[in-house]
């Protein structure tokens, strides 16, 4: 008898959180440090301009955010099972276990839970990830797995996305996920380019900026969309079917983008009706009753040591 009693040793490195991501939360931590950094400033600013622009810093910030966040999560295409199935390789023995599957943009999540956790004397909660962005090798991730003795759920759900695998879903899911983390990243630099712009007398070209980044934010949703809407295999576990569905990541992304197409249209049609409304919009002028002094008010300018008229109260103004 070995020491494993003829079966592979199941994770010897720690485990995960499920949908645990160092990236994402890198992300969610930059983005929080900004707001954070902002919030110090906001008490330099006077009046009613205060809450204008804690509310533009806050959508912007959650444009940024969520254009980046999305690459890295795994909630584009889910789905959920309890079901119960076997669980080893060449062994009867069955499990009574949840299984997920979350589809992102740069590879697939499994998880395996049993309900309840401890059966057949041992743990049976998995999380593993397979890759196929640039760069890894699914193939080289699958086989791995399989040397590493992981459960039968994990594996069976792995080996229909192998791109040798008959069901096709590694050429559409991969497909779909290169596609739309391309517009999406096009689209974080035209959020960039936006925020520039907007901040300078140039609101027009602001505008149209956010209209191209909402515009580029659907495009990847409707890529992602168009190619996994392909029929696909059925995914049976047990006595089971798997059904996937769009996840929040989906969603939020969709949102974003109409969010975009929202504020990038109200900015370019406010330039064309009312540009003196959208200049006070954004801030390009003082703020009436709150700032150093009110569109259209004289600035007055006097010099006691140089008086060229001679009259003594004599001054200079001009209108700003």
């Amino acid at each position: 008898m070995t020491l494993w009693n003829g079966q592979l040793p199941f994770y010897p490195q720690p485990r995960h959180a499920a949908g645990f991501s160092a990236p994402l939360l890198v992300v969610i931590l930059v983005f929080l440090f900004l707001f954070a950094t902002f919030l110090f400033v906001l008490p330099g600013i006077r009046g009613h301009s205060r809450w204008f622009w804690l509310v533009r810093i806050l959508l912007s910030l959650f444009i940024g955010a969520e254009i980046v966040a999305v690459h890295f999560s795994a909630d584009w295409f889910v789905g959920w099972v309890s079901t119960n199935t076997s669980y080893k390789a060449f062994s009867a023995a069955r499990v009574s276990a949840q299984v997920g599957l979350r589809v992102g943009l740069e590879g697939i999540n499994i998880t395996l839970t049993g309900t309840p956790v401890q059966q057949l004397n041992e743990t049976i909660n998995y999380n593993e990830k397979f890759s196929w962005r640039l760069g890894e090798d699914y193939e080289e991730e699958y086989a791995e797995a399989l040397g590493r003795g992981l459960p039968d759920p994990v594996l069976y759900l792995a080996e229909k996305f192998t791109p040798s695998s008959p069901c096709g879903l590694y050429r559409q899911y991969s497909l779909a996920g290169h596609y739309a983390s391309a517009t999406l990243w096009v689209a974080f630099c035209l959020w960039l380019l936006s925020n520039a712009l907007l901040s300078m007398p140039v609101p027009l070209y602001g505008g149209l900026a956010l209209l191209t980044t909402g515009a580029f934010a659907l495009f990847s949703v409707f890529s992602f969309a168009s190619i996994s809407s392909v029929p696909v295999c059925q995914l049976r576990l047990g006595s089971a079917t798997l059904t996937t569905h769009y996840g929040a990541s989906f969603w939020v992304t969709l949102a974003t983008g109409l969010l975009c197409l929202l504020l990038g249209g109200a900015v370019v049609s406010l330039h064309y009706a009312r540009p003196n409304a959208l200049r006070i919009f954004l801030d390009r002028s003082s703020k009436g009753g709150d700032g150093q002094g009110r569109g259209g008010s004289p600035l007055v300018l006097s010099n006691p040591l140089h008086n060229p008229s001679g009259d003594p109260g004599f001054k200079m103004s001009t209108n700003l």
